[in-house]
């Protein structure tokens, strides 16, 4: 069995061949009449999907230097971020990442500089300014979709045109957090698209272990909203599927899952080595099928991208990245009151207390 995304009927159907949704193949050759990104807009995510795996090459880097924490890159799945934020009204619309989400992250509004103090420790990386419709990142796994329904459901309430897109990885689905935000949020029929990353490995679970269903997607079909698969690998893919369910949720229809199916090119995090439960020569498998890889060819053979400007590209994105870092490192060491004042909207006695005494201690 699998899933199929019938957007005019908004339901899961079944049969019985596989059906991934695909435009790009590894090759760059298009799949389909018309890409759903023209030219410039199809930059426009090389360049956020660039940005993203730059990111998280010099973060790995400055990590083993010991200058910041332990953080998780996500090194060949940065189209399922940026394709999907592609498709949001940043206007209206909330991303909510797991912890492998830079790319999205900062192609939605996270500045650059906020993204190395949350791996620096600092608690204002955290900080999302006002206007910027996103969840801080979350290191425990499936923690986020809980927050990612109630909000969904609570812009349905207050009748806001909101749609609420949230990242997690296929293991994420093992956790009750999944399980009891899925049930609710399609007995509401709250506006959340559910992206799941099936990367194959939840650390070192491979994917079968996880679940029995044939697919992730077909664990929509138990809570009564569409599931559908997708080619995480091409961002013409997955835009076109999540800017499907993301019209689908605006007009009242519900959630969505949609199950990218991926592959982890990097290290799951700097803190272990998931390649040592991976068998041999899978990695190496996967690198032709690169996400950015694949829309350089595509774009290449329209005559808009050469070695050249991807050469320009990585040139300019090191200097913000260079720009950025040295701000970051510019940063004042954080204050005691600025990890306690955004715990509650008003400030409890006790919190409010214990920066009294913080305060006359020093």
């Amino acid at each position: 069995m699998t899933t199929q995304f019938d957007v005019t009927r908004g339901r899961v159907t079944a049969d019985a061949a596989p059906a991934t949704v695909r435009m790009l193949d590894a090759a760059g050759r298009l799949l389909v009449d018309a890409p759903p990104l023209d030219d410039r807009q199809a930059l426009d995510g090389l360049r956020a999907m660039l940005l993203g795996r730059r990111f998280d090459e010099r973060c790995v880097n400055l990590q083993r230097r010991g200058l910041m924490v332990t953080l998780a890159p996500g090194i060949g799945q940065e189209a399922c971020t940026v394709g999907s934020v592609m498709a949001l009204d940043t206007a209206h619309d909330w991303f909510v990442p797991q912890y492998r989400e830079a790319a999205g992250q900062l192609l939605h509004g996270l500045p650059l500089k906020q993204a190395f103090l949350w791996h620096m420790g600092s608690p204002y990386g955290f900080f999302i300014a006002p206007g910027t419709r996103m969840l801080p990142f979350q290191a425990a796994v499936a923690g986020q979709i809980p927050h990612a329904v109630g909000l969904a459901w609570g812009l349905a309430l207050q009748r806001k045109p909101g749609v609420v897109v949230v990242h997690f990885g296929e293991g994420g689905t093992s956790e009750g957090d999944f399980h009891e935000a899925a049930n609710l949020a399609g007995v509401m029929k709250a506006p959340v698209i559910f992206f799941c990353q099936n990367n194959y490995w939840a650390i070192s679970t491979a994917a079968p272990l996880q679940t029995a269903a044939p697919s992730f997607a077909h664990k929509a079909l138990a809570y009564g909203f569409p599931g559908v698969q997708v080619d995480g690998n091409d961002l013409f893919a997955v835009y076109q599927v999540t800017r499907e369910a993301v019209e689908r949720a605006r007009n009242g229809l519900g959630p969505t899952l949609i199950e990218a199916i991926t592959y982890r090119l990097g290290m799951h995090t700097t803190a272990d080595d998931g390649s040592k439960c991976e068998p041999a020569g899978m990695r190496d498998e996967w690198r032709p099928r690169d996400p950015l890889i694949r829309l350089q060819r595509y774009l290449q053979g329209r005559g808009v991208w050469d070695e050249a400007l991807g050469a320009q590209m990585d040139k300019e994105i090191a200097a913000e990245l260079d720009a950025a870092w040295r701000d970051a490192q510019a940063e004042p060491p954080p204050r005691l009151e600025d990890s306690l004042t955004w715990v509650f909207a008003e400030p409890i006695p006790r919190l409010v207390e214990q920066i009294r005494r913080h305060g006359e201690d020093r």
